[in-house]
C-alpha cells in the first residue's frame, strides 16, 4: 500500500525518502516487502502521506493490533 499512497501524493521514492529522513533504498525495501519499516519510520511516513499506519502498511500493523487484542480477550 506504501508505493499506492506514495504514487497518489505523486511522490517518487527519492522525494518519500528525503522527506523522511531515511535512504531511498529503504523506502524501495518496504514496497517491495523486502523490509518492514520501525514504528518511527512507519509513523513518519504515515505523517507525512497523510494517513494512518494501518493503512499504509496493514500487513504488519493491523496484525498486530489482531494479536493484542487477542491476547487480552484470552486473559478474560
Amino acid at each position: 500500500m506504501l508505493k499506492h499512497y506514495r504514487v497518489d501524493k505523486d511522490l517518487t521514492q527519492n522525494d518519500l525518502a528525503k522527506k523522511v529522513g531515511i535512504a531511498t533504498i529503504t523506502i524501495r525495501k518496504i514496497e517491495n516487502g523486502q523490509r518492514n519499516p520501525s514504528n518511527k519510520t512507519a509513523r513518519k511516513i504515515s505523517l507525512t502521506l497523510g494517513q494512518t499506519m494501518d493503512e499504509i502498511f496493514p500487513d504488519i500493523f493491523l496484525l498486530s493490533n489482531d494479536t493484542k487484542s487477542i491476547k487480552s480477550k484470552m486473559k478474560h
